[in-house]
């Protein structure tokens, strides 16, 4: 389980870049209706999410992309095939206390 890091206090800039990243790729509605359907289907093949969200196979790569770099999903290539599946545990730590405590210091433990 990869976990965002902490703040660091004397140098905030770096995780600003992360968190940046990942809102960003939250920020676009066809990214979280990827993102929706992956959480109703599991692991799903590209191929799949081509049909189920009426989108030109380029559009989907590129939605895809930004999703993947931003640590929200994960690939698996199996064959000629990509299967995609949200990543719980970097969405668990978006949604947590720990981003909170940037923007709430004395609510945190």
């Amino acid at each position: 389980m990869r976990e965002l890091p902490l703040l660091d206090q004397k140098n905030p800039n770096y995780i600003f870049k992360t968190y940046a990243a990942k809102f960003k790729a939250l920020s676009d509605e066809k990214r979280l209706q990827i993102m929706n359907e992956l959480c109703q289907r599991g692991k799903t093949c590209v191929c799949d999410l081509q049909e189920v969200l009426d989108l030109p196979q380029s559009s989907l790569s590129y939605h895809l992309k930004i999703l993947v770099e931003a640590g929200l999903i994960t690939r698996e290539t199996q064959g000629t095939w990509s299967y995609y599946e949200l990543n719980a545990s970097e969405v668990s730590a978006l949604l947590s206390e720990q981003l909170c405590c940037i923007f709430r210091p004395n609510a945190c433990c």
